[in-house]
This record gives structure tokens, C-alpha cells and sequence, in this order.
């Protein structure tokens, strides 16, 4: 029997690219290490502020960078709809489209590793890369995408709860179980107790998955735990979030007015953060970004759809565009960006300094990583201007 494939109107948001690349600015703008000019102006609140903003929490809560990889995700979700009605217009099968979502899986699967993998000694089989997690969940992604809305919610659903019951089930260490060994101090301050100790770190279900499956590779040494707690079985949760944005995406596109639009997203970023609070304070699920607990599932897809109304309404209700254009550049080339960062930012850096001197930057004081990184920004977005010009973006 040939699949049915529902129709989806042509079209491009501006808002969804300058949200995308604001996100990416945000990966980008790490190369400013606020974090060093706080520790260089101890007494300065607005530089601790900022220096908080740009790190990850060390397991409970949310900051701004916390919200990069969600936001990356859920708007790969967003996307989806976009995607298939412009593959519709070239008259492509179902079965053609999804031999083509494989092969995009694969791709960002492998470009991840890849990426983890500069300037190892040899390959980082690792799964807990932000590209590799969105390709590991795409593909049931794709499927979804032409699927009732109530088949999507219960898809989010099945996999919210299931995901957390596996957690829970999973037996809790023993008395003799040794936290040092997984590089947690015994008397770390983010230990719980009762439901949320399902939770902890590095004694979890998706710890003791990767316990097994990264040994399964080639590796230097034994994998005995990831130092920051990440893991891969966080694809699962991931998609949850890409599916969130798939929701979103679909809203976009039903003909929905602009108020109805915003109304919608409103309400769904004030539940999400709603539910990832009551599921953090009762210790059912609390949320936590680093092994993407269902409660992290909710607060952060609470912050995406927040984000997604702000952006629309600025951009595409009210306009009000000419200031979006740098984040539009960067978001139409996320990828590109993506490996730029990881693959050449010390190199555009150490260029600077060979050709201007090797303290050049040094004369800023406590502000050099500052101008550094700035620098470094510039050079990256001028990169990406002229593939803009030039029309070429880079997809996987």
C-alpha cells in the first residue's frame, strides 16, 4: 500500500533562522571565556553573571548556555514540516525521503564522532555529542512527521514515561558502591535521595548502559564513566524534544492566525516549565540537563516554545527584521558554524598573533580573551556572509 503523505505549504521563516542562529552564536561565543575575565575581575557581579550564563550547570538547574543543545534540537523539530514540503515539491516517494533521512542520520552520527575526535591520538567513539544525538533520534523522527497530531503527543508521551520508568527501575547502587571510581566525591552536594537517586550521577541506568555499549569500541582505555555524566541513552529524551519542535513546527504551518500562534506557544512553554518545576521539586524527575531527565524534557521545551514566540513575534509579526540579519547568516548555516568552532578557532586565533605580534591581544588586560574571541567571531561570520552572498549552505 503507497503511503499517504499529508500536504504542507512551500515557505521559510525568517524568525526560525535568526533563532537558530542565535543559538549558535551562543556555541560560538565561548571562545570569549567570560568565565577568565571574571576570574581576572573577581569584584565584578555583571562579569560573574556572565561568566554563569556561559557554562553549563554542574547538574541541577538551567542557564542560558544550558539551553543551546535543547534549542538546537527542538528546532531540528521546528524544521522537519519545512523539509518535507519542499522535498514534496520535487515530487519525491516516501521511501526515497526516508533513505535520505537515513543517510542524514549516519552523516551527523559520524560528523560528531569525527568532531570529538580532533586531535585524539584515535577515534572518539562517543555518543553524547549533540549532532550524534539528533542523528541517532531522526529517523523516528522523520516517521513521525507524517503522523495525526494525537499519534505525535502520545509518541511523546510513551517516550517521557517510559524513559523514566526505565531509570527507575533500575536498581539503585549498593551500600559498598563506590562513587570515586565513577569520578563522583561521596559527598557530592547534588546527591539525592528516594525516586530522584535514580537520578544521580554516574550510578544511573544510562551510566550503566554506556558501561557496556562504548566498550563495544575500540578505545585507548576501558570506559569506565563520562567525567561530566553524559550519556547516550540521552537520544531517547532528545527526541522527545525534536518532537516538541516537530508539534511547533506543524502549528506554524496549519494556517493557525498570529494570535492563535503565539497563544499556543505561550501556553506550551508555560506548562513545559510548569511541569519540569513540580517534577524537580517533588523529586519525581529532576531536571537535569546532562543525562536529559523527562523533567529536563518539559523545562527546556517550556524555554524552546518561549523563545520560538519571541523570535516569531518580533521578526514575523511585528517585522521588525533588519537587526536579525547576523543571526539569520548564521542560522541559515548552522553547520558550517558548528565545525568552524570546533575545528579552527585556535587556529584563526594563533594567525592573529603570528602576523600581529604574539601579544598583541595581551594589552587588553583582563579583556584579552575578549578581543580574542571577538576577532575570531568576526572572522567566523564574515565567513559565513560570504557563503551567504555566494548562496552556498552547507546540508547534511
Amino acid at each position: 500500500m503507497a503511503t499517504v503523505l499529508p500536504e504542507f505549504r512551500a515557505g521559510r521563516l525568517m524568525s526560525m533562522d535568526a533563532y537558530r542562529g542565535f543559538v549558535m552564536f551562543l556555541m560560538a561565543a565561548e571562545i570569549l571565556h567570560y568565565g577568565r575575565i571574571s576570574e581576572a575581575l573577581p569584584d565584578s557581579g555583571f562579569w560573574r553573571f556572565m561568566a554563569h550564563h556561559q557554562d553549563h550547570v554542574e547538574w541541577f538547574g538551567c542557564t542560558l548556555h544550558d539551553l543551546i543543545q535543547p534549542s538546537f534540537s527542538f528546532l531540528v523539530g521546528v524544521a522537519l514540516p519545512y523539509s518535507i514540503a519542499s522535498r514534496q515539491t520535487r515530487e519525491a516517494s516516501f521511501g526515497r525521503m526516508f533513505l535520505q533521512t537515513l543517510r542524514r542520520s549516519l552523516t551527523l552520527i559520524l560528523l560528531g564522532i569525527f568532531l570529538r575526535s580532533v586531535g585524539r591520538k584515535q577515534t572518539n567513539f562517543t555518543f553524547e555529542d549533540t549532532l550524534t544525538q539528533i542523528g541517532l533520534g531522526y529517523p523516528f523522527l522523520f516517521l513521525l512527521g507524517f503522523r495525526s497530531a494525537r499519534t505525535v503527543w502520545l509518541a511523546f508521551g510513551v517516550i517521557v514515561v517510559g524513559y523514566w520508568l526505565a531509570f527507575v527501575l533500575y536498581p539503585l547502587p549498593g551500600p559498598d558502591f563506590s562513587y570515586e571510581a565513577v569520578g563522583v566525591p561521596a559527598d557530592w552536594p547534588y546527591h539525592q535521595t528516594g525516586i530522584a537517586a535514580h537520578f544521580n550521577k554516574n550510578s544511573n541506568l544510562a551510566w550503566a548502559f554506556d558501561t557496556w555499549f562504548l566498550n563495544l569500541f575500540p578505545r585507548a582505555k576501558t570506559f569506565l564513566y563520562n567525567g561530566g555524566g553524559y550519556a547516550t541513552l540521552s537520544f531517547i529524551p532528545t527526541l522527545a524534544t525534536m518532537i516538541l519542535g516537530l508539534q511547533a513546527g506543524k502549528w506554524l504551518r496549519s494556517g493557525l492566525s498570529n494570535a492563535d500562534l503565539l497563544k499556543r506557544f505561550l501556553i506550551a512553554g508555560v506548562v513545559g516549565l510548569a511541569m519540569g518545576w513540580l517534577l524537580t521539586i517533588t523529586g519525581i524527575s529532576p531536571s537535569i540537563k546532562r543525562i536529559w531527565t523527562p523533567g529536563w524534557v518539559f523545562f527546556s521545551g517550556g524555554w524552546c516554545f518561549l523563545l520560538l514566540a519571541a523570535f516569531y513575534y518580533i521578526i514575523d509579526v511585528r517585522q521588525w527584521r533588519g537587526w536579525a540579519f547576523p543571526l539569520v547568516v548564521i542560522g541559515m548555516n548552522s553547520i558550517a558554524i558548528y565545525c568552524l568552532v570546533h575545528l579552527i578557532d585556535h587556529f584563526i586565533i594563533d594567525t592573529f598573533k603570528t602576523h600581529l605580534g604574539q601579544t598583541v591581544f595581551e594589552q587588553f588586560g583582563p579583556y584579552e580573551t575578549l578581543v580574542s574571541g571577538g576577532a575570531a567571531l568576526l572572522v567566523f561570520w564574515l565567513l559565513l556572509y560570504w557563503m551567504y552572498k555566494k548562496k552556498l549552505f552547507i546540508r547534511v
